[in-house]
């Protein structure tokens, strides 16, 4: 029996070099070049980003088990709510990633504005839930989240777009003043409100770092760092529990917040206990209602109880592979607006995991921040996903961007 060979028809233009190809071998063709379409970083950003997503799943249900077997007589509630959170944020991610970017343009404000709404419903009506002292979450029905996130999610894509726009103005201080402290600080302000110092400092980084991406003197992000400061400063002051944390930073005790001296050292010896290969993956004690906040805050703890010091070295190894990644795309964009919006995701990961990693380490005080793709934290799960695509959108913009370059280059060199 003679196969017949699948049949060439001649390109539309009458070329030769061009022939479509027909049956199964057009089918695996197709295939390839759709995987092909997509850049290096592409495929580097979202393969850590799942990586990371995956361990953190199997971290929350390791450090979560027995306090969810305390509340609920289930020891995998809390991570059926994770995993639920998760199956929601990945297809997000991949829904993003394929937006244009100037449905960012037209629709950031209104993003932005529903955001700062939703804020204001936290502060100013029952919907409003307050826990740990901070009142940032909100509960319509049987659903809790902080929009707060949300926030942080709209502002960095806005500094993306306002920042573009005035890209040949940002040397003169008022064109950067006018924008960012009345509509940034507002958001910012929003938050402070609710007495999440944490959030504050994580937002505050990130609207910085887009600043020194798109251009800003330093002078200007010097004044602007020092206000930061001030800000913190007071804020911290004007709460009895963040003052006790800090006293707790330094061996003090907090009568407002007595946990948090009990959470210092217990992360401590969560580290200590652990060595250098730990003692095995299910096996910390420390979350045996030893260690406050196990799943979340204070994920890293257990992380470096059950696998070690080679655990912890592979934690950080997986956030300076994303900074990386984050790098290169913002090296490759050749437009200010993703190149910014980019820059401020990336201060906003990254930055937000070493807050969360100095705290446990008692480098700094205890700020209330998730680990980012690993602790549990549904909205900040969500909308952490929903920013690496984001910037998966922005690496498909810049590889579409390379092939426009590369043909013009090589028709350029044909005609010649």
């Amino acid at each position: 029996m003679t196969t017949t060979p699948p049949r060439l028809r001649p390109a539309p233009d009458g070329s030769d070099s061009e022939r479509e190809l027909r049956g199964p071998l057009a089918a695996r063709i197709s295939l390839g070049r759709a995987m092909n379409s997509e850049s290096a970083d592409y495929y580097l950003l979202l393969g850590i980003t799942l990586f990371m997503v995956v361990f953190g799943l199997v971290m929350v249900l390791s450090s979560s088990s027995v306090e969810s077997h305390n509340d609920t007589d289930n020891f995998f509630s809390r991570f059926w709510s994770q995993g639920a959170y998760t199956l929601v944020g990945l297809p997000l991610m991949f829904l993003v990633s394929r937006i244009p970017l100037r449905f960012w343009k037209r629709s950031i404000w209104f993003i932005l504005g529903a955001a700062c709404f939703l804020q204001l419903l936290v502060l100013l009506t029952p919907l409003g839930v307050e826990i740990g002292g901070n009142r940032n979450w909100i509960r319509i029905g049987g659903f809790v989240g902080q929009p707060s996130e949300a926030i942080k999610l709209a502002l960095v894509v806005w500094l993306g777009v306002v920042l573009a726009r005035k890209q040949d103005l940002l040397d003169d201080w008022r064109h950067v003043a006018l924008p960012v402290l009345p509509i940034a600080g507002g958001a910012i302000g929003l938050v402070v409100l609710g007495g999440d110092l944490g959030t504050t400092v994580v937002m505050a980084a990130f609207v910085l770092g887009g600043l020194f991406f798109a251009g800003v003197r330093l002078r200007y992000l010097v004044a602007g760092l020092a206000g930061v400061a001030v800000v913190a400063v007071f804020v911290a002051m004007s709460s009895a529990s963040r003052m006790g944390r800090i006293a707790a930073l330094f061996g003090g005790t907090s009568a407002a917040n007595p946990d948090v001296n009990w959470q210092i050292d217990n992360g401590f010896y969560a580290l200590a206990s652990g060595g250098v290969f730990g003692v095995g993956l299910g096996n910390s004690h420390s979350k045996w209602s030893w260690l406050p906040a196990a799943d979340t805050d204070f994920i890293f703890a257990i992380i470096g109880e059950e696998l070690g010091l080679i655990g912890a070295i592979v934690v950080l190894l997986l956030f300076v592979l994303l900074a990386i990644v984050f790098l290169r795309i913002i090296h490759s964009s050749t437009d200010t607006f993703p190149r910014v919006t980019t820059a401020a995701i990336m201060v906003w990961l990254i930055f937000q995991a070493f807050v969360n990693i100095s705290v446990v380490l008692g480098v700094i005080p205890v700020l209330g921040v998730p680990l980012p793709l690993i602790s549990a934290g549904g909205t900040a799960m969500i909308s952490s996903m929903i920013a690496i695509g984001i910037v998966l959108s922005f690496a498909r913009q810049n590889a579409r961007d390379a092939r426009r370059v590369k043909g013009s280059a090589a028709g350029t060199g044909a005609t010649a």
